[in-house]
């Protein structure tokens, strides 16, 4: 089950940058996206099939139910990868019982060693 939403995950994101990518750059940023994505004529795109209103509308549409698919997927992965597990932190949990004794830490030494010079003769 995990694995088939998963699938269903990634080809919603190629499906979500795909959408994004061939959707009209405003200008926003200096015009990065300078190709045009939806424009009529010899530029391919959807423009042949649909005025620039039209074509700007479906694209909008589609970018939300994409996105909208991509986060229910994303939150159908999260509640199966919790496996039933338990829904506290770790700092409320107590330690497991694994029926062995605790080792203790080293101790130090009461008084700190010097180390010896050797004497030159």
């Amino acid at each position: 089950m995990e694995t088939i939403i998963l699938v269903i995950h990634m080809l919603i994101g190629v499906a979500l940058v795909g959408v994004v990518l061939m959707q009209k750059s405003e200008g926003g940023l200096g015009g990065l996206g300078g190709g045009g994505g939806g424009g009529g004529g010899a530029s391919g795109g959807m423009g042949g099939l649909l005025g620039n209103r039209q074509t700007a509308n479906l694209l909008t549409r589609s970018t939300g139910v994409l996105a909208l698919a991509f986060m229910v997927t994303s939150i159908g992965l999260a509640i199966l990868a919790n496996d039933g597990g338990s829904t506290g932190t770790l700092i409320n949990e107590a330690p497991p019982a694994h029926g062995g004794t605790m080792i203790p830490a080293p101790t130090q030494p009461a008084v700190p060693t010097t180390p010896s010079v050797p004497t030159s003769e």
